[in-house]
């Protein structure tokens, strides 16, 4: 695997999972969670945590990224949030 799909793997990781955990369009799903399962559930802990959240998007991005890592479908997916993330960071040091 070429050193840029790596990198795209990495990127996809941490935007979903940022996404799952942090994003606000990803509250309800979170809320959800929350009163499906308890707040205090191993559940609602896995969608507020970015540690553990990511362990499983990697175990989904990994294998799909060493399948269909060739394709052109993925490399925009991987090139469109690893876009998202960067540009993410680049607002929060650059917005008031």
């Amino acid at each position: 695997m070429p050193l840029p799909l790596i990198l795209a793997v990495l990127a996809i990781v941490f935007r979903i999972t940022r996404f799952i955990t942090s994003d606000e369009l990803a509250r309800p799903i979170r809320e959800y969670v929350d009163r499906r399962f308890g707040a205090d559930s191993r559940a609602s802990y896995l969608v507020g945590c970015g540690w553990c959240a990511s362990i499983w998007v990697a175990a989904v991005a990994v294998p799909l990224a060493y399948r269909y890592g060739d394709r052109a479908w993925f490399r925009l997916l991987a090139t469109g949030l690893g876009a998202s993330w960067l540009y993410g960071i680049a607002a929060t040091q650059l917005d008031d």
